[in-house]
């Protein structure tokens, strides 16, 4: 096998050392206090900060897998965090509980289903423009997000709600460094990890999946077996719509209040899923630890901070989208399955 086709093959690996190598040069070059940054807690928030990304590039992926580009996760996502705010004051007013929590979530994701079961009518079956119904979506979600803050609280912001909490594993949370990851975290990290091997079995282990596969690549070959391509583009837009509402919810539930201001407190997550799912060449398991180095980013200003690096929070806030712009660059020949965007009509 030559070097580009091991390359082609093995992006994530090849990725993941490029990055390794890259970071420890910078690392050396300025002098940078590793064992200050790389902490118990910066794994445990830079996971947190990944969860939403994982479920909106998983969705967004299963999507363009069957030929439809969800170009509105931002959008989904939005609405989702919005929503999930909304029924968390509705249920538990000044003071909501944990269940309170886990009922908005769920009524998120179902408002979600709704939201994404019209967008999916007007891209299948009424053939509107993805791009442009996507960036609809996304605007939607930042008009409709700050304004419903302001009808429920008077404010574009909610006040402090309720986050949730971790789950800790007897004994097994006592374990150094590996511990406090992974048996005394956030329920819904965990569930996240679960959602992204599931999504890789059901996409590549399943007939479903690979209905799904070939909707996307060849959907007369579909057709031409019995299986009705618009169905299995329905349903794989609105699990894409459903858990980019879902990745909306978990944001809010980490945070534990609303932010509308600005790009809300989404801010440019959904894009960022895109790129995740991208970088990770449509594979779910790819996706997410893409999603791991993006949140990891994120969270690196909280880290400089206490390591006592002076940077500007400005420079530092930018790391996550400089990111963005070199996985776009170096993994631009990603090859996106040949039917995206296009229509398809059921020959009869």
């Amino acid at each position: 096998m030559s070097v580009a086709g091991y390359v082609a093959g093995h992006r994530i690996r090849v990725g993941g050392a490029v990055a390794a190598v890259a970071a420890a040069a910078i690392a050396v070059l300025l002098d940078l206090p590793i064992a200050s940054i790389v902490t118990v807690g910066f794994v445990e928030r830079s996971l947190q900060a990944a969860t939403p990304i994982a479920l909106a590039a998983i969705g967004g992926l299963y999507a363009e897998k069957s030929g439809v580009f969800n170009i509105g996760l931002e959008g989904f996502m939005i609405l989702g965090a919005a929503n999930a705010a909304a029924f968390v004051w509705l249920l538990g007013g000044e003071s909501p509980t944990q269940g309170d929590l886990w009922i908005a979530v769920a009524g998120a994701v179902l408002a979600s289903l709704v939201y994404t079961l019209l967008f999916a009518v007007l891209l299948i079956r009424y053939r509107a423009d993805q791009i442009v119904a996507g960036l609809a979506v996304w605007f939607i979600g930042l008009g409709f997000g700050p304004f419903s803050a302001v009808l429920i609280w008077g404010n574009r912001n909610s006040p402090g709600l309720v986050s949730v909490n971790d789950v800790t594993v007897p004994v097994l949370a006592e374990l150094p460094v590996l511990g406090p990851i992974l048996f005394d975290t956030s329920p819904l990290v965990v569930s996240t990890a679960v959602v992204a091997v599931v999504a890789w079995v059901v996409l590549y282990r399943t007939r479903y999946g690979y209905w799904i596969q070939a909707a996307g690549e060849n959907p007369e070959a579909l057709d031409t077996a019995g299986v009705n391509v618009a169905r299995v583009r329905y349903a794989a837009v609105i699990f894409s719509g459903a858990m980019a509402g879902l990745a909306g919810a978990v944001l809010l539930a980490h945070a534990g209040s609303f932010t509308g201001t600005g790009d809300t407190m989404v801010n440019g997550r959904g894009w960022i899923g895109i790129v995740a799912y991208l970088f990770g060449n449509y594979n779910p398991l790819g996706a997410a630890a893409a999603a791991l180095l993006f949140g990891g980013l994120d969270m690196l200003q909280i880290q400089f901070q206490t390591a006592g690096i002076e940077l500007p929070n400005r420079l530092v806030n930018l790391f996550p989208y400089v990111a963005v712009v070199v996985v776009l660059t170096v993994w631009g020949s990603t090859r996106m399955p040949a039917a995206v965007g296009e229509s398809y009509e059921t020959e009869e």
